[in-house]
């Protein structure tokens, strides 16, 4: 009698499981739903993300998808959107041009919104990419004009997006690396990507993130440094393309071996060397030049 019950409210169950599964096959509820200017999961569509730009709550005028007001923005930037009729319609591929401004109106950069397929269809999605040089002087904003065609100036529209300077900058740091190295030729060192407050003295900031070695994730890549843990950079001077660095004696403290010599050497040199100023670089202790890092 219990096994009949049980077996009952199996088959209750799996007939339960299967109205719901059709429910949300037939009513669409597992799919890809347009929020935002963004794809949102909605359930478990069983399609990958689609590809294609999200246009939602099309209406006229002017729609940035990105970037977002208030946002920190960085070079090279892409501007995406589209524009829906009321003044904003693409003409011949382009839907107007976009500015970068700063916090005192300063022009940073400008580009055409270049129309991404046919311009004549509404609404037209485009794209634009700017190059600039942060502003020092704090915020800023996107200056979106339209594609005026008739030259009339009743007809001109602007938009205005508030954003923000992102006050970081991407500097490179060397490391030995048994993936890309796995023979260790001793005089090669690869490059991976830190983020440093922005500052005019990038060299040193660059020195320091060497100085602090792998972070765990880069060491689980196969990165390593020939470095002793603790040195410090004393001074940086760069002068007609020369980079004079001076560390404390940490640099040399029980260094052996002409293997470790090379690669200390590599990575100090490249990580200086990424910098248009660098051509050649030359290493100290304590101010002391000749028979340091000996192997």
């Amino acid at each position: 009698m219990l096994k009949n019950k049980i077996l009952s409210a199996i088959l209750i169950l799996i007939v339960l499981l299967a109205i719901v599964f059709a429910v949300r096959l037939f009513s669409g509820e597992d799919d890809w739903i347009c929020s935002g200017g963004e794809w949102v999961k909605h359930g478990y569509p069983s399609a990958a993300q689609p590809t294609s730009p999200c246009f939602s709550g099309i209406g006229p005028g002017l729609t940035i998808i990105s970037p977002k007001a208030e946002a920190e923005i960085a070079s090279p930037l892409v501007v995406k959107g589209y524009v829906n009729g009321d003044g904003w319609t693409g003409f011949e591929g382009a839907a107007g041009m976009v500015r970068v401004l700063d916090k005192k109106g300063e022009l940073l950069a400008s580009a055409t919104l270049v129309i991404q397929g046919e311009w004549t269809k509404a609404p037209a999605y485009f794209e634009a990419t700017l190059n600039f040089v942060n502003s020092e002087n704090g915020g800023g904003q996107l200056l979106f004009s339209n594609e005026n065609s008739s030259g009339l100036p009743e007809k001109d529209k602007t938009f205005a997006l508030p954003i923000k300077f992102d006050k970081t900058q991407e500097v490179s740091v060397y490391f030995l690396s048994s993936r890309l190295d796995p023979e260790i030729t001793c005089n090669k060192s690869f490059p991976v990507v830190r983020k440093v407050a922005k500052t005019q003295a990038v060299g040193a900031a660059a020195l320091v993130e060497l100085l602090k070695g792998p972070t765990p994730e880069e060491e689980a890549d196969g990165y390593s440094t020939a470095l002793n843990y603790g040195v410090k950079v004393q001074s940086l001077n760069i002068k007609d393309k020369i980079a004079y660095v001076d560390f404390d004696e940490a640099l040399e403290k029980a260094v052996g071996g002409s293997c470790r010599v090379a690669a200390i050497r590599s990575q100090i040199t490249n990580t200086l060397k990424q910098f248009a100023t660098v051509e050649d670089v030359i290493i100290s202790v304590n101010g002391r030049t000749e028979d340091i890092l000996q192997p």
